[in-house]
């Protein structure tokens, strides 16, 4: 991440370049590697974000996983940089294959129980908020919505 820029410069940066990203990831269609975590407190409350670029709404964290990087310790990674949470146990729910903005993408799948509460770092993440896994906010993106039915049924089927 770039730390070293300030906050209200980054946050600015960031939509041209989530843009510029998304045209050059549809002229390339370059696999990529992403993970998500579905994070609950002690009470079962869902954990969602809202990022400071890109659709606007609710989503789950995560991001992507680096070459050669594991995909749970992307996901710890992720969780750590933008939320400020260690995770502690975390259980694998199965690996998506699908295409998002173009692109061929391996999507893995993880859930996480936490007592902590989260710390947006007011760069990539702006707000982030538990809620009642039966009484979610809108608007819900369907990849965010996919990866919630997923959760709640414990897993894919047939990874």
């Amino acid at each position: 991440m770039l730390d070293w820029l300030p906050a209200p410069l980054h946050r600015a940066l960031l939509p041209p370049a989530y843009r510029a990203r998304h045209i050059w990831r549809r002229m390339r269609r370059t696999p990529i590697r992403g993970c998500t975590v579905v994070i609950t407190n002690l009470t079962g409350d869902v954990l969602l974000l809202r990022h400071s670029y890109g659709p606007k709404g609710w989503l789950l964290p995560g991001g992507g996983v680096a070459r050669g990087e594991d995909p749970e310790a992307a996901a710890r990674r992720e969780v750590a940089e933008e939320l400020g949470l260690t995770l502690g146990h975390v259980e694998a729910l199965g690996v998506l294959n699908e295409e998002i903005s173009g692109c061929p993408v391996t999507g893995y799948l993880f859930t996480s129980v936490t007592g902590e509460f989260p710390r947006p770092d007011n760069r990539e993440v702006i707000e982030a908020r538990f809620f009642p896994s039966h009484s979610l906010p809108e608007p819900l993106g369907p990849v965010t919505a996919q990866r919630i039915e997923i959760w709640r049924q414990r897993g894919l089927k047939d990874v």
